[in-house]
């Protein structure tokens, strides 16, 4: 038998793994056990989360690579450019996911003929938390990344049609997998620790972001006390969050909670819920929205054409306050749980992490992924390039 190394895949601009929170950490997460055979991979971790005691050499057949920063926030800029150093040095594909650290790319692409593909994350230039300077130098970074990469990944059909509009790019389109999310049976020890669980309720886990609207829905729902509303998210990372927290955590049908990155516990208030309320307004295909779709829950979306998209225009969708009211007066009226069926089916034969990680896989590889042909979304929307 002849020996045959495998080609060496650096994955760049995660937390790291095991995945604790967050869309790219579990895209990874899912990416190496799938394509541990094609690929030799490396995945760099930020040394300011793992800790020294934590820290592992490899993981599920991937090796990591510590770096003493944060991936997010302003150090991220130096997080990945400093992972895209090493991994040019180290790998044969550098698997770059956020735009952050593809301001270098220019200079990087004289000193080398490294396979570099960047998942661009959305329109993160257009996210309302970031200020005019910020926006500016992600716009930068996004136009560098689709003139310098040599494969651009979106992850929303929307998205690839911008790619394709604004920079001439056919790009590739591979979403996000949610089969790793289960329903989770209620026991008396979960119901002495979240009483809710005993009724009906509204469920969201999302960072408490203006973006994700959570003012929207917060507001909505203390106009509605008899309507039950738990919350999983990082209120205390900013203002806003901590804003929210004090004007709508007393009230008796708010139960606003802080990050849970047990996946059972998570997956324990998420499958049991009556609705899934889907605040998120930038991006493309939201990891928490598939992984709703994906447990049969019914969806109430914010009405932005990603979310149409990633439903395949299913479920029901606000634009503001009363909007939202009014759908959560009407659920005893509607047949949510034939809703819920329909999203539930589509996601699991769109969002399942086998699909996902072929499709990256043959990215890395050269090869392009083979796609049905997708018919446009039913709403129209117009969208600012």
């Amino acid at each position: 038998m002849k020996n045959y190394t495998l080609p060496k895949l650096g994955i760049i601009g995660t937390v790291g793994v095991p995945a604790r929170y967050g869309g790219f950490e579990t895209l990874t997460e899912y990416l190496i056990p799938n394509i541990k055979d094609r690929f030799d991979m490396t995945v760099y971790c930020s040394g300011k989360v793992y800790k020294e005691e934590q820290r592992l050499k490899e993981w599920k057949g991937a090796k990591l690579h510590y770096l003493p920063l944060e991936a997010n926030g302003i150090q991220s800029i130096f997080y990945d450019l400093w992972s895209i150093l090493h991994a040019i040095r180290s790998q044969d594909v550098l698997l770059i996911l956020g735009v952050s650290g593809c301001l270098f790319l220019p200079f990087i692409k004289l000193f080398t003929k490294k396979k570099v593909i960047v998942n661009i994350d959305g329109l993160e230039w257009r996210r309302p938390k970031w200020n005019r300077y910020a926006k500016k130098f992600l716009l930068l970074s996004e136009q560098i990344a689709c003139k310098y990469a040599d494969e651009i990944v979106t992850d929303n059909r929307i998205l690839k049609e911008y790619v394709n509009i604004r920079y001439g790019i056919t790009g590739n389109l591979i979403e996000y997998g949610a089969d790793h999310v289960h329903s989770e049976k209620i026991k008396r020890s979960d119901l002495e620790k979240y009483d809710f669980l005993d009724g009906e309720y509204a469920f969201k886990v999302a960072r408490i972001e203006p973006e994700n609207n959570l003012h929207l829905i917060l507001e909505a729902f203390s106009k509605l006390p008899y309507i039950n509303l738990v919350i999983v998210g990082n209120w205390d990372n900013s203002k806003y969050g901590k804003d929210m927290r004090e004007q709508y955590g007393d009230l008796r049908n708010m139960f606003l909670l802080d990050p849970i990155y047990e996946s059972k516990e998570l997956n324990l208030l998420r499958s049991n819920a009556s609705v899934y309320v889907h605040g998120h307004s930038a991006g493309g295909t939201n990891p928490s929205l598939v992984e709703a779709m994906y447990l049969g829950l019914p969806i109430i979306s914010f009405d932005v054409i990603y979310n149409r998209v990633t439903t395949n225009n299913q479920g029901l969708f606000f634009s503001d306050v009363a909007s939202l009211k009014e759908h959560l007066l009407l659920m005893p009226y509607r047949n949510m749980s034939e809703m819920a069926d329909g999203l539930k089916a589509f996601a699991h034969k769109k969002y399942t992490w086998s699909v996902v990680s072929q499709k990256y896989g043959d990215v890395a590889e050269g090869k392009k992924p083979s796609y049905k042909r997708e018919e446009p979304t039913k709403h129209k929307e117009n969208i600012e390039f």
